[in-house]
């Protein structure tokens, strides 16, 4: 029949492939829901598998309840906001003038920053530095030292050499300074861009448990991951309330955390999907 189109061996194997990966990946992501809306009983005797049995809400009660997850909670909406727009920020900054082909001295800068890909101090050199600054225990630790993401820069940058050179000459002729064309022109004609770099920005901050792990002291200042990882290697020894006065099963309570971590990502990432893939394509454009 005309317009029939015919399957090959490709798509299904392709598809069967993709099949797998989607089950692989959605898989854990269903369990640890179903376990953390399931009845204790249940949770104990393994008879959860993919539906809950049993749907209450006890364990995210006790978990909002307590002030250690809530805590934790803000903490890391705190670290991620304002680590992801000092990011964006001396991202955009030193991006711009690397993409002018006329800044003296713009291919040894690049190779300086493309090493730092390759050759890594290592955390103790950086933990030094940190504490020598008097850093440790605050914020900045957290921000600072990873101000700038090769990878995204050099993004960024392969976004700024691909915009019309017109736009600048015009804005240069008009009297406009350098850094009236970048937080005028340049930044707002790059949202796209920011977008996408931003969401790795954003998924870095927020899954990020090992610079708060050695750079603060003070478990009230713990991002959720850090508490997060607590309760699932340590089986909630520092937080072990959240269990006996419920008495709750251990399972539930660290799924319904781990569920309530992942709201965030869930809200942001169907909006900057499109973004995403449009990062990863940037950076291979331009080298």
């Amino acid at each position: 029949m005309v317009g029939e189109r015919k399957i090959s061996v490709f798509s299904i194997v392709n598809a069967l492939i993709l099949a797998c990966i989607a089950v692989a990946t959605l898989y854990p992501v269903l369990y640890i829901t179903v376990i953390s809306f399931s009845d204790t009983a249940s949770v104990i005797q393994g008879k959860v598998f993919l539906f809950p049995k049993g749907f209450n809400l006890d364990a995210y009660k006790e978990v909002l309840s307590n002030n250690t997850i809530p805590r934790a909670y803000l903490n890391s909406i705190y670290y991620t906001a304002l680590g992801t727009f000092i990011n964006l920020l001396f991202t955009a900054v030193a991006a711009y003038p690397l993409s002018q082909p006329n800044f003296f001295g713009r291919r040894v800068f690049m190779l300086g920053i493309i090493v730092t890909m390759f050759l890594n101090p290592g955390i103790i050199p950086t933990y030094i530095v940190v504490q020598k600054l008097g850093l440790t225990d605050t914020v900045w630790s957290l921000v600072l030292p990873n101000a700038i993401w090769t990878m995204e820069l050099i993004i960024l940058k392969s976004f700024y050499e691909n915009m019309s050179s017109q736009i600048r000459e015009a804005a240069l002729i008009d009297g406009a300074s350098e850094t009236r064309i970048l937080f005028s022109i340049v930044i707002p004609l790059s949202k796209p861009a920011l977008a996408s770099i931003g969401l790795f920005f954003f998924m870095g901050h927020w899954n990020s448990f090992f610079l708060p792990l050695i750079y603060l002291n003070d478990k009230e200042m713990y991002p959720l991951q850090v508490v997060l990882r607590d309760m699932l290697i340590f089986n909630s020894e520092n937080d072990a309330g959240l269990v006996d006065r419920a008495a709750l099963a251990p399972q539930a309570v660290k799924n319904a955390t781990i569920v309530l971590s992942m709201i965030p990502v869930l809200l942001i990432y169907p909006f900057a999907q499109k973004y995403f893939a449009k990062g990863v394509m940037l950076g291979s454009e331009k080298g």
